[in-house]
């Protein structure tokens, strides 16, 4: 455990599993909450998960980041339709060496995000997990849990190591890439077939799985991602049986509803920016047209509310 500050903007599914991983191993852990506030202080985090239930009965619970002070590291888990709130949520956490880190889907989530802070020391976090809130205070881990984290500029890499180790020691799977871009592109690999269908067609990732028709739509979205990836000529190209990978790994997932159905069905604006509209243009500015991800766009596009 090293002697880190953590602060968590966003404590949902992704925050408060991370954020109470680290907390419940000892590390100093601020997190911000809105709605749930009152209701934390007062009661605690309670998160559910298959590496084991726990509570941590005291939070450092704040609702304002000016009241939060600032820390060494900041871990970012908005839904991106919020990251309009960054600009006047980080600079009360900041001190000249803060990392950031966008643990959050999609491409080009950085650059937008330093085109407002020029000097920030900023990383890019991949969760590939299944975790959700439901409800004050109450976080539900169902399957994986693997974080994956690279530097977007080079002043990140020292203290993205000490980041990786108090995740590791905490129980949390962690690791370094060599290259940001080309982990968010496989990331989105997943991604983009499974939040946008279970979306226009109503379903669940299981369902999705356990029709013919279905997977092979989700293997075609697959190959494009990957084509489109390695179009735009990222460090380390996307082999083919990442797809198969992704596939099984889906089939053998607990059922589940991704992130982006959840938002819809509980009526909040999508995340089809960074997820599918970046990458779209991306791919189109070497002259690659990602055809059927176009379409799921559009359909989600029609759909949001």
């Amino acid at each position: 455990m090293s002697s880190l500050q953590y602060g968590i903007i966003g404590t949902g599914g992704i925050g408060g599993f991370y954020g109470g991983m680290l907390a419940k191993a000892g590390n100093k852990v601020k997190f911000l909450f809105r709605s749930d506030y009152q209701y934390v202080l007062n009661n605690g985090l309670k998160i559910d998960s298959t590496l084991g239930n726990f509570v941590l009965p005291k939070v450092e619970a704040y609702n304002d980041t000016q009241a939060m002070g600032v820390c060494d590291v900041v871990l970012v888990c908005l839904k991106t339709t919020n990251n309009y709130m960054l600009k006047s949520l980080l600079p009360p956490l900041l001190h000249k060496n803060t990392l950031v880190i966008l643990i959050q889907n999609g491409l080009g989530l950085e650059e937008d995000v330093v085109a407002d802070f020029p000097e920030l020391n900023i990383a890019g976090g991949m969760a590939f997990i299944c975790s959700q809130k439901l409800g004050h205070g109450y976080i539900s881990h169902l399957d994986y849990g693997k974080l994956t984290l690279a530097a977007y500029n080079n002043k990140a890499l020292s203290v993205l190591s000490l980041v990786t180790n108090d995740f590791n020691e905490a129980g949390v799977t962690s690791e370094i890439l060599p290259d940001l871009e080309s982990a968010r592109w496989r990331k989105l690999v997943w991604n983009i077939p499974y939040n946008g269908s279970t979306v226009v067609l109503n379903t669940t990732t299981e369902a999705l799985m356990n029709n013919p028709v279905s997977e092979s739509l989700m293997r075609d979205l697959m190959e494009e991602v990957v084509a489109a990836a390695n179009a735009c000529g990222i460090k380390y190209p996307i082999e083919n049986s990442f797809i198969d990978e992704m596939l099984e790994l889906t089939r053998n997932m607990t059922p589940y509803s991704p992130s982006m159905k959840l938002d819809y069905d509980n009526g909040r604006e999508l995340e089809i920016k960074y997820i599918y509209s970046k990458p779209i243009e991306k791919a189109a500015s070497v002259g690659y047209d990602m055809k059927k991800v176009n379409i799921l766009e559009k359909q989600l596009l029609f759909l949001r509310k």
